[in-house]
């Protein structure tokens, strides 16, 4: 629909010449009609959380009571997470709900990269990593200090529930701050003390809690060895960039016979283990960061310590 067709149909509604507007995601931001009262969404649990939450707000935005209904096929199960998203939507309907929409978003779909310059979720609109850089950044600045050169990120995209539930930290601004320390750590001792400090504060850490440290520490250990990618791709785990001498080629088939090396993009892909070799699930959590920590460590020796980053 070209320009002028869609802005006709938008102010044809607004001037209530007709009372249904069929449409696209495309509502879901910068559409504010206060007499829209009723929304209907078909396939919600195709939707993302953050996407749920903007759409619902396209209704209720004038004085009269709104109604929104989020549909999906009743012969087909819902997945897990797509469950987990519409009960969110449906529990929090509060206003200023968006905080803890924020808060389940990252819970649902893990850490994913919080701990690294692409953020999961929209937790208060600013990524943890990127907001400490810009306070670090702009406090050197005042101080007239010439701010230190930028880390390099590291993606991390592997099966990982990490996270830090609400029955372990209740409270959003304590979970946050939590976050923030774990995402602030440069160095394996800053990390230790966040992870003690929480353990004196919260108690012994549920597996999701567990995992989040291991990503932090895993993420610590494949910066050191350079890398900016560890991921999942298919059945295959790729680590990026590897530029391997040819001594340590011939070790990573020594180790993993399957593994491929592409020398031009400088990539290794190796086959993603499975917990028995027969009938066996693939790994996932601390074990599957373990065995990519100890393929690291055989192909490439320990790694050079780096002279250490303040927090």
């Amino acid at each position: 629909m070209g320009e002028d067709a869609l802005e006709k149909v938008m102010v044809g509604f607004w001037e209530k010449e007709y009372d249904v507007l069929v449409c696209t995601t495309i509502v879901e931001s910068g559409i504010d009609i206060p007499n829209a009262n009723t929304l209907i969404v078909e396939r919600a649990d195709l939707l993302g959380l953050a996407q749920l939450h903007q759409i619902r707000g396209r209704v209720g935005r004038g004085r009269e009571r709104a109604y929104a209904y989020f549909l999906y096929p009743r012969d087909k199960p819902l997945t897990e997470h797509a469950h987990e998203r519409l009960a969110t939507i449906a529990q929090h309907t509060e206003l200023g709900a968006g905080m803890y929409v924020a808060m389940k978003d990252l819970e649902i779909r893990g850490a994913g990269n919080l701990l690294g310059g692409e953020q999961s979720g929209h937790i208060e609109g600013v990524g943890f990593d990127l907001y400490i850089r810009m306070v670090g950044e702009a406090v050197q600045t005042f101080k007239g200090e010439r701010p230190a050169e930028e880390e390099v990120d590291v993606k991390i995209d592997l099966p990982v529930d990490a996270h830090l539930p609400h029955d372990y930290i209740g409270v959003e601004r304590l979970r946050l701050e939590m976050y923030r320390k774990l995402a602030s750590a440069r160095s394996a001792a800053v990390l230790d003390e966040a992870v003690v400090e929480m353990r004196d504060r919260y108690g012994e850490p549920p597996a999701p809690v567990a995992n989040l440290v291991a990503v932090a520490r895993f993420r610590l250990l494949a910066r050191a060895y350079g890398l900016t990618d560890v991921s999942v791709q298919g059945k295959h785990v790729r680590f990026a960039p590897l530029a391997l001498l040819d001594s340590k080629q011939l070790r990573l088939k020594r180790y993993h016979p399957d593994a491929v090396y592409k020398q031009v993009t400088e990539q290794v892909s190796v086959p993603r283990p499975a917990t028995r070799r027969i009938g066996g699930e693939p790994l996932r959590d601390q074990a599957l960061l373990e065995w990519c920590a100890q393929l690291l460590k055989d192909v490439l020796g320990d790694p050079v310590p780096a002279a250490a980053s303040p927090a």
